[in-house]
């Protein structure tokens, strides 16, 4: 089992990467877009937006859109994630508010890249680490569990939305540019990330099989499906008639669900595996152990 020490190190480092997100993503918009008048998308794009017709301090504007995904997100993902959200959302607009970086280039071409490079870094750095800096994301989600609408089309409506209204509002070239930024960052968020999906399938193998099983609802709240496994050898040597858990969470719940596993058995064998496209379960309808009975007398079983 993992020590207090060993996971007040895990948490550290989770927090110093958020930390780091938030340079990065600070570097890409006060150094390459902000001055330069460029956009990104999602919530970032239109403070950016906004930023160019009223002069309004950007750290502001950022808190203030996002506030409404803030509480969207209280019912559609765990209520660790939105804490995270927020600490890390505040985070990005103090230090906007505090640091000034000097403009590194006038070219609009590099602008795009590298602003979108160094943005798309950052994000994707704090996903990886349970947290969102741009509330898009958490509006995807939302609208996928009321309507069934993919995450992706929702961000892409959303952005092609902003954009149409940037060619509008400042100009066509801005418009494009601003488009450029945004595949960037996108691309960049997906590969720091690893092919960010929704979710990820995870199989456990372990001879404390009950005993992750219940944690993982009582921490998690995920749902699972137990496969009966007669006989496998491993490092532990043979096992015979053991559970095999399989289960499919929300990529950004990874890490807590590797540290719930690694404090019942460190040793236990863990498979992760990309998930294309799921249907039905709970997902992040999360079980509710307070409200479910059943739920609540199996966890009172096993603990």
């Amino acid at each position: 089992m993992l020590t207090k020490r060993a996971r007040y190190f895990q948490l550290t480092s989770e927090y110093f990467q958020v930390a780091l997100g938030i340079v990065l993503a600070s570097i890409g918009l006060k150094a390459f877009l902000l001055p330069n008048g460029f956009l990104d998308g999602g919530v970032t794009g239109v403070a950016l937006l906004i930023k160019t017709q009223v002069d309004i301090n950007l750290s502001y504007l950022l808190i203030l859109l996002s506030l409404p995904f803030l509480i969207l997100g209280y019912f559609t993902v765990s209520k660790r994630i939105v804490v995270k959200s927020i600490i890390s959302i505040l985070g990005l607009a103090l230090f906007i508010h505090f640091e000034n970086f000097a403009t590194i280039t006038s070219d609009k071409f590099l602008i795009s890249i590298f602003g979108g490079l160094f943005l798309g870094a950052g994000i994707g750095i704090a996903i990886r680490n349970g947290s969102v800096l741009d509330g898009s994301e958490i509006l995807g989600v939302f609208i996928n569990d009321r309507f069934g609408i993919s995450i992706g089309k929702v961000i892409l409506v959303f952005n092609v939305i902003l954009f149409t209204v940037t060619a509008f509002i400042v100009s066509t070239e801005v418009a494009m540019y601003s488009i450029l930024t945004y595949i960037v960052t996108a691309k960049v968020t997906d590969l720091v990330i690893e092919g960010f999906e929704d979710f990820i399938g995870v199989t456990i193998v372990s001879n404390d099989f009950a005993k992750i099983e219940a944690a993982i609802i009582s921490q998690l709240g995920a749902g699972m499906t137990l496969y009966k496994g007669r006989k496998g050898f491993g490092s532990t040597g043979q096992k015979q008639d053991f559970d095999i858990i399989h289960t499919i969470i929300n990529r950004i719940d990874i890490k807590k669900m590797y540290r719930i596993v690694a404090d019942i058995d460190e040793h236990a064998f863990i498979v992760e595996f990309d998930v294309n496209n799921v249907k039905g379960g709970v997902l992040r309808r999360y079980l509710n152990k307070k409200k479910d009975k059943k739920i609540a007398k199996f966890l009172a079983e096993n603990q």
